[in-house]
């Protein structure tokens, strides 16, 4: 069989591990509360919340929805004609054309272009934040967090730019297939490094103060049978006034985070809402199982890609020969970003599913739909969620419950329960 051929059995068997994976590990039997129950939580919101959290939406969306477009825009424009591959051979001919010179230097200048011609939607984001109130860090900040999340992607970029074009001039034939075991690990380590090295460079942790809440935490965690390293608390409040908490890293380096804000705007039986929710995340493995998901994806996206990029008309469009080419990177991104928009609508699913079941591990594991159901209308106050919002936004991209559908599980939990 031709490592074509081999390529072809190696997707299909990616892309059926990848559907038993889903079909297994992913709640799809949690469906969303009656939409009955969801109108009649909006109708005990404050009508003023309600607003004021759509108001802030609607200025928000132009800009997203713009960067998107343009982002996709500049993705076909380099990788769908013969400028891409022109800027990677530009970036590389002062190093005389060398090939790690293309691949690493010439692969980040693609990747700068896209971030620059999307920096001014991102700058209009930290201004609508700035004007509703919900950043605190100003524009140094801003500028400073950007300047880090560019420093962070270009050391990772460059390893796996060099790690990936070094792989095709060792296995011309098959480096697809090292290709994909290379990015399956890839995602693996980063699970376990994100945490302990990258996490840092933008938030300060220090360990939640002793203390009842603290202690019950703790208690909680060990009663839930979920072993967790620490319950950390981040410095969140220098950037914003965005209440979150989530929980990150695998084995040794899972911990619990919890942001400052937080601690400060909630209740304790609030936060122990909160904290519930991300122990369920642990106690059904959602990191790992997201981490298994990740490997398979970019194994299988891998392989994908060097079976289309092997297709004559894509190459000529691109100005390269090969997909092997450096110089073919910039059509591996246009092929990537479309890629990702068709999938996002799925990913979204998969997420508010998962997320569902652990809103349903903290009920069970509190036995307080009270103070989960108002720590519910505190973040979609403090964070100017739109707590019910349009239906075509939320199908694509809504990655939790709305806090409508929430407030109507918390509900139905008490009706169950008899409360």
């Amino acid at each position: 069989m031709t490592p074509r051929g081999w390529a072809l059995l190696a997707l299909a068997g990616l892309t059926v591990a990848l559907v038993v994976l889903a079909a297994l590990l992913i709640p799809w039997h949690r469906p969303p509360a009656p939409r009955a129950d969801q109108l009649a939580a909006l109708g005990d919101l404050p009508a003023e919340q309600v607003a004021k959290g759509r108001e802030f939406r609607a200025a928000l969306r132009p800009g997203g929805y713009a960067a998107l477009a343009v982002g996709l825009l500049i993705a076909l424009a380099l990788g769908l004609t013969p400028l891409g591959s022109r800027l990677v051979e530009l970036v590389g001919r002062p190093f005389g054309g060398h090939w790690v010179a293309q691949a690493v230097l010439g692969g980040l200048a693609v990747m700068l272009v896209a971030d620059l011609v999307t920096l001014p939607f991102a700058a209009w984001r930290q201004s609508v934040l700035t004007r509703y109130g919900l950043s605190t860090n100003g524009w140094s900040g801003w500028a400073v967090d950007l300047l880090k999340s560019y420093a962070v992607s270009a050391v990772i970029g460059a390893v796996a730019l060099f790690g990936f074009y070094a792989v095709i001039r060792l296995a011309p034939r098959w480096w697809w297939a090292f290709g994909a075991a290379g990015a399956a690990v890839l995602v693996v380590l980063l699970s376990f490094v994100l945490p302990v090295l990258v996490e840092p460079v933008f938030n300060r942790f220090t360990p939640m103060e002793q203390g009842p809440l603290r202690t019950e935490l703790m208690s909680m965690a060990a009663r839930d049978g979920v072993p967790v390293r620490d319950v950390l608390v981040a410095d969140a409040s220098r950037r914003t006034r965005a209440v979150n908490a989530y929980v990150s890293g695998l084995g040794p380096t899972r911990r619990v985070v919890v942001y400052d804000t937080l601690l400060r705007e909630a209740t304790p039986a609030e936060v122990t809402a909160v904290v519930a929710h991300e122990l369920g995340h642990a106690k059904d493995s959602d990191v790992a199982v997201g981490t298994l998901t990740g490997a398979l994806g970019a194994a299988a996206a891998v392989v994908a890609l060097y079976l289309l990029g092997s297709w004559g008309p894509l190459l000529r469009l691109a100005g390269v020969d090969s997909v092997a080419q450096p110089a073919a990177f910039p059509l591996l991104v246009a092929l990537v970003t479309v890629a990702g928009l068709v999938a996002a609508p799925v990913q979204a699913l998969m997420s508010r599913r998962v997320e569902a079941r652990a809103d349903a591990h903290a009920l069970a594991l509190t036995n307080d739909p009270e103070s989960f159901e108002s720590m519910q209308r505190r973040l979609g106050s403090v964070n100017l969620g739109d707590p019910d919002p349009p239906r075509w936004e939320y199908l694509y991209s809504a990655s939790h419950p709305s806090t409508v559908e929430r407030m109507a599980a918390a509900r139905a939990y008490a009706r169950e329960a008899g409360r």
